[in-house]
């Protein structure tokens, strides 16, 4: 895998993660003089050229977006660190798309695939530029394991710094953020809402820098890069607009530096070990879905194996004990203030539920980072002790059945209950099912499935925020289910399936299901069970015919042409990219 990107054989005498390693490409020899003469203008010198490792700084800078509107200061934080230990930097841009801008549009068809467009861009800029170290900072959902799939493949000294979260918005004296106004258009829709108060909190959501302020997606996944070992201690919940976040950007350019030093690389930190690591924080957080698909899709990148099964098996002896929203009460910021995720990493520790041998970006391993760290202040509410948790066991229930033989994914606190049963009510996109929930079309006792919505069938597997906060908003959360081969934003929640394997543009039994069909959903056996005969649904399946798509040139296209399963993370290189192909 990427075995051309691997560390050079290092000239005789000096250990294999020399400096030096990869910029010497450019930097060394009469007949490097042209390459040489670029790099001038950028504020390099002559003598410089013989001794500084080049360590390049990923910036997601953008004003698409509050996530990474302030993305610019960080990056020249962490070139200076990278700086004040002797390097030279060279800062560099990729792309961000904003899932709340995009969501309930044709343009989150896109989110997904910018995943792979920045993990595409970091490795070409990286290699082509020859750097021997990288800075990766990212602040909107995609952001995250776009960077981590990019920083496995090139396997160069590495650190991923999160943008951090944002505060949040205030109504009335309430707190508010992204999802609530997306629950409060289906308060609306109801009636509970008048235009002007959908108006005010519209306006006062969003107060300014960082992602969303939840344990969504964004926030789901720095933790679970923290966990990993590929961030400094701490940096997760660091929030957006805080010195703390500029010191800990300063403080990654100088460990890259550190990490050239000693020869370490991101695939002797990114083993097995760490990634159930990272399923073990992210069940205790009672984090996004979206963690399931991205950690299988760095995993790939990384050449570890990873399945479905490890959330199964890992969420069987992981309760959850944060009590953060969507389905609980705090925001991140309201977390940091008491000591974010470090404590909770020292809780698991002490119960046996991490490995504290593995390997982080400080050279130290997970248990060394966070010994003699303090626990959190007595009577706090946010996270609650191991023997009295929100739920026994992970919220992220893997499925399987005659619905899903490849499998899918719910997330399930404990608060929706454990099993659904209900007739099929079935919407071929999210526009039209997102209509009929507002009009009420929508009657509890339903299953609300929406398909063609999965990574070939969007294309682009689209998150289902907007139905899901209008089920939510019509006050329905415990009255229908709904499930997708699309997913779901770590805003979420309800009765909710998603990932649902095959999908139904490669021919799953989703796309077979008919309105009324009755349909199970059982968290306990986990299963789920579409309730007809096998004969009747190879019949149907026999009848069925892919729809066509649209999208025959650009990006999607493309997209569509390449990407594999979801249960295999949607990845779009190598072993399973472009299978279930339609």
């Amino acid at each position: 895998m990427y075995q051309s990107l691997e560390t050079p054989p290092a000239p005789e005498g000096r250990p294999s993660g020399c400096h030096r390693a990869y910029s010497r490409r450019i930097f060394d020899g009469d007949s490097r003089a042209p390459n040489r003469s670029m790099l001038y203008p950028l504020g390099f010198r002559k003598e410089e050229f013989a001794r500084k490792d080049l360590i390049g700084i990923a910036s997601t800078w953008s004003q698409v977006t509050p996530c990474n509107m302030h993305i610019d200061v960080l990056a020249r934080e962490a070139a200076a660190g990278a700086e004040e230990s002797g390097a030279k930097a060279l800062i560099f841009n990729t792309i961000t798309v904003s899932d709340g801008i995009s969501m309930g549009t044709e343009g989150m068809k896109y989110s997904l695939v910018s995943r792979e467009v920045i993990a595409d861009s970091v490795e070409t800029v990286a290699a082509a530029e020859a750097m021997d170290g990288l800075v990766a900072i990212g602040g909107c959902d995609k952001n995250m394991p776009g960077c981590l799939i990019a920083l496995a493949r090139l396997n160069r000294p590495s650190v991923f710094v999160y943008g951090g979260s944002i505060l949040p918005g205030c109504y009335r004296g309430k707190k508010i953020d992204i999802v609530s106004v997306f629950e409060a258009v289906g308060a609306a829709a109801k009636g509970d809402l008048s235009p002007e108060e959908l108006a005010e909190i519209e306006s006062h959501a969003i107060p300014g820098p960082g992602s969303c302020g939840g344990m969504y997606t964004a926030n789901t996944m720095a933790c679970a890069i923290e966990a990993l070992g590929m961030s400094l201690p701490g940096s997760s919940t660091e929030l957006a607009v805080s010195k703390e976040k500029q010191a800990g950007c300063r403080a990654a350019g100088r460990a890259v530096a550190q990490l050239i030093d000693r020869g370490i690389r991101p695939r002797d930190i990114l083993t097995r070990k760490a990634f159930e690591n990272a399923i073990t924080v992210v069940m205790a957080l009672g984090g996004s879905t979206n963690a399931v698909l991205h950690l299988l899709a760095i995993a790939h990148a990384a050449g570890v194996d990873l399945a479905l099964e490890d959330f199964r098996r890992i969420g069987k002896r992981v309760p959850v004990v944060a009590d953060l929203k969507p389905s609980g009460r705090f925001t991140v910021a309201e977390w940091s203030e008491i000591g974010g995720l470090v404590p909770l990493l020292r809780r698991l520790l002490e119960k046996g539920l991490l490995h504290g041998d593995c390997l982080t970006v400080t050279g130290a391993t997970l248990a060394e980072n966070v010994a003699g760290s303090p626990d959190y202040p007595p009577g706090q509410e946010i996270v609650l002790p191991f023997e009295k948790p929100i739920k026994a066991e992970g919220h992220i229930v893997i499925l399987r059945g005659n619905l899903a033989p490849l499998g899918a994914v719910a997330k399930l606190t404990g608060k929706e209950g454990l099993r659904f049963s209900g007739s099929a009510h079935v919407f071929d996109s999210e526009e039209a099912a997102l209509a009929s929930i507002l009009d009420g079309s929508v009657v509890p006792g339903e299953v609300i499935v929406i398909r063609y919505e999965g990574p070939k069938g969007g294309p682009g597997m689209r998150e289902m925020l907007s139905p899901t906060s209008a089920v939510m908003g019509r006050g329905l959360g415990k009255d229908v289910a709904l499930i997708t081969d699309g997913r779901f934003s770590g805003g979420s929640h309800g009765f909710v399936v998603g990932h649902i394997c095959p999908e139904a543009a490669a021919g799953g039994p989703l796309a077979i299901v008919r309105d009324g069909d009755r349909i199970t959903i059982d968290a306990e056996a986990e299963e789920i069970r579409l309730e007809l005969p096998e004969e009747e649904i190879a019949r149907r399946l026999a009848s069925w015919t892919p729809p066509a798509s649209p999208y025959r040139r650009g990006v999607l296209a493309k997209y569509r042409s390449q990407v594999g399963s979801a249960h295999l993370g949607a990845v779009t290189d190598g072993e399973g990219s472009g299978r279930g192909a339609s």
